[in-house]
């Protein structure tokens, strides 16, 4: 039988911890790139990117969570909240959770790290009185797809694009 991993969920101000986060944003676009080569490459996007998140944090409710494993962090996420206004078309008219960006470290995978994550910052909006949480991932990412169904998600939509050259 083997032995449960050890992790403690701490949540981070992302500007005080920016090397950490990036770090992390890096990885995760890295792997967005392999599913997705129009992914811009994170040399690119950070300043403005990081300059984002920290901004979501600080005004829309935002919560970064880090597992760590000891000392060493193994994995994040990070969502806000966004405002409805009254052009939507769902019946559902209160604040959501947006789930903006999560990854964990490939030692660290298939330890159930992603899915402690998640329900944790699930949690921290359900109690605030959230009651629509939405996210985005790559129709080729199909571990995220099958881990989001596990834990109730459903396809509303499906966003097709056309590249013109």
């Amino acid at each position: 039988m083997s032995k449960e991993l050890q992790i403690e969920i701490k949540e981070l101000k992302i500007a005080d911890n920016y090397d950490l986060i990036a770090g992390f944003m890096q990885q995760l676009h890295k792997h967005e790139h392999m599913l997705f080569d129009k992914t811009a490459q994170w040399d690119d996007i950070e300043a403005k990117y990081m300059r984002h998140i920290i901004e979501m944090q600080a005004e829309f409710d935002g919560l970064c969570l880090v597992a760590y494993s000891g000392v060493t962090p193994a994995g994040f996420i990070f969502g806000y909240t966004v405002d409805q206004d009254d052009s939507r078309i769902e019946v559902y008219e209160g604040k959501e959770l947006y789930v903006s960006d999560g990854f964990v470290a490939e030692n660290f995978r298939r330890q159930g790290i992603y899915h402690r994550l998640n329900q944790r910052l699930e949690q921290y909006y359900i109690d605030k009185g959230i009651l629509r949480i939405t996210r985005y991932t790559h129709i080729q990412n199909t571990r995220m797809r099958q881990l989001l169904e596990e834990e109730g998600y459903f396809v509303t939509r499906l966003l097709y694009e056309k590249w013109v050259e």
